[in-house]
């Protein structure tokens, strides 16, 4: 059966860098100690004022593209995750599509906020193995949060960031590539946190902007344990699903909103730390781009091998969240 690998990866951030003492400034207190401490989070990248999560997102494109030796006819189609996209309409992968000069590329936007990545992973390779016409798909995660932020708001403007991360799939006889998912949403979390004001339920006005309803809220504390918890139990569903233990994991790249999660998620895996990477120490919590980013690092990094297996497990807003399983 014919199959979809990823061969090659590739991040963009950029280069605007947002250390800890700006908010120290900003906020007139002491934020640094408790990034550092509880997330270890010491700087994060911005978007300059002219870019924007097209730009991003072209920029990890031409890289990934720069690995491989295809040229950009050569790709099928592209799917951007994104929760942050260039317009409401049209799609910011056809801003990409054609930046890149992609012509012979279909197009389309998913959204199902940070676990969007992964999710679109899932999309991408089920398309190559449904469809013969489909043999490279772009597949970015991108994020230009720092453009919804409220400079005042504490919980928010400290901890969210800008980046991309792109991978290309390609379909494959070999015996690697995609083996499993899951997706998963608890809706009930929906109006929790977001960005709701801008779409057909809230307009934006002048009132909604006088009271900062268009930027990002957290409107309620999600319980501590959501992530861990259902992190744990998803992935050793997929595995019992794609046949192996838990302990044949290789890597496991997480959405990197809390380092503690991860933490905790890992011990109840009954692995170490060695089995992740993490890059929010230096990026901050890049949502929709923060595992592809995290994976194109460690696989710069030779800490992905042939054959080795590769977990990815995203969530998000909504809250949705995904996991897939890839031999490397």
């Amino acid at each position: 059966m014919e199959n979809a690998r990823i061969i090659a990866t590739a991040f963009y951030a950029p280069d605007r860098v947002i250390t800890n003492s700006y908010f120290n400034d900003l906020l007139g207190e002491d934020v640094d100690s408790w990034l550092r401490e509880n997330l270890t989070i010491r700087e994060r990248h911005w978007c300059a004022e002219n870019e924007s999560t097209a730009d991003l997102s072209l920029a990890a494109a031409q890289k990934v593209l720069q690995k491989t030796g295809l040229r950009a006819r050569d790709i099928d189609l592209i799917i951007v995750a994104t929760d942050t996209p260039e317009y409401i309409s049209p799609s910011t992968a056809s801003v990409v599509q054609y930046r890149l000069q992609a012509e012979n590329a279909a197009t389309f936007d998913l959204n199902t906020a940070c676990a969007g990545f992964v999710t679109a992973l899932d999309v991408g390779a089920k398309y190559i193995r449904a469809d013969e016409h489909y043999k490279n798909v772009l597949v970015i995660g991108a994020y230009a949060m720092s453009k919804y932020l409220d400079l005042q708001d504490k919980k928010t403007v400290t901890l969210f960031a800008d980046g991309a991360g792109a991978v290309i799939l390609q379909r494959t006889r070999e015996n690697h590539g995609f083996l499993g998912s899951q997706l998963l949403t608890k809706g009930q979390y929906h109006d929790w946190m977001g960005i709701y004001a801008g779409g057909t339920h809230q307009p934006v006005t002048e009132q909604i902007l006088a009271r900062k309803q268009h930027l990002l809220q957290f409107v309620k504390k999600f319980p501590k344990e959501i992530n861990p918890e259902t992190w744990t139990a998803m992935i050793k569903n997929l595995s019992e699903k794609v046949g192996v233990t838990v302990q044949k994991i290789d890597k496991i790249f997480f959405t990197q909103i809390n380092i503690n999660s991860i933490r905790e998620t890992v011990r109840n895996l009954g692995l170490t730390m060695d089995h992740t990477h993490v890059v929010m120490d230096r990026y901050g919590y890049t949502g929709s781009a923060c595992i592809p980013m995290a994976l194109a690092e460690a696989d710069a990094q030779n800490k992905i091998k042939p054959g080795d297996l590769v977990f990815f497990m995203g969530s998000g807003g909504g809250l949705a969240f995904a996991v897939a399983a890839f031999r490397w």
